[in-house]
């Protein structure tokens, strides 16, 4: 056997392993960032140890979701907070708890699995 289809059948495999990977994980560098200041800013820590956890929480939930549904769902979850008022409206929406009970879940188990403890 030509020792150049061997490589190029080794590359091929390979390749197919890592594909799939990038596709699953189509969160943007500069989103990934701000969950994971975001997160680092919920839980303190060496900075280093929390950089990994936080990071390794923001991969389980981008394992879970769509980069779309994680839009989604953040949305969902950062209108509840608005205070008065102007927040009634989601607040008061029966057909958002759901998501918003799938984002929270879905980052609890992120946190536990990387060993958050939460605050």
């Amino acid at each position: 056997m030509n020792p150049f289809f061997g490589r190029l059948a080794l590359a091929c495999i390979v390749g197919s392993m890592v594909t799939p990977l990038a596709v699953a994980n189509d969160f943007p560098t500069a989103e990934r960032v701000l969950g994971v200041q975001a997160c680092m800013r919920q839980h303190a820590g060496a900075f280093y140890e929390m950089l990994h956890k936080c990071a390794c929480a923001l991969d389980q939930v981008a394992e879970q979701l769509s980069y779309a549904e994680y839009v989604e769902l953040s949305t969902i979850a950062n209108a509840m907070t608005i205070a008065g008022e102007r927040g009634n409206g989601m607040r008061d929406n029966p057909s958002l708890k759901a998501p918003l009970a799938r984002f929270k879940r879905l980052n609890l188990e992120a946190e536990k699995a990387c060993f958050l403890t939460p605050q």
